[in-house]
């Protein structure tokens, strides 16, 4: 009796974990994405507001032009991503053969 519960439990636990999975995946795809541009229209916000109440050649400034290249550099990595899934879902998972 104790043996047949645990099985059910534990196939009624590793089926709810695979759907939880992959219905999140879609999400995640475009959460990225928007979170990398994101990232990127903050920085550019900062950096406008330190040159305005600071001068263009501040200490803020220049924090926030540092902050602004490194998000440019993650949203090129998050398109780079991108497109490779594309790739994938168009093309199939080449990597398999």
């Amino acid at each position: 009796m104790r043996k047949s519960w645990f099985g059910r439990a534990a196939l009624g636990t590793a089926v709810l974990g695979g759907f939880l999975l992959f219905a999140s995946v879609p999400n995640a795809k475009a959460a990225d994405w928007d979170d990398c541009n994101r990232r990127v229209n903050y920085t550019e916000y900062r950096l406008q507001e330190s040159i305005e109440r600071h001068g263009y050649y501040s200490r803020e400034a220049s924090h926030w032009r540092h902050e602004r290249h490194e998000a440019l550099e993650a949203r090129e990595r998050c398109r780079r991503d991108h497109k490779r899934r594309e790739w994938r879902e168009h093309h199939g998972d080449w990597d398999r053969y």
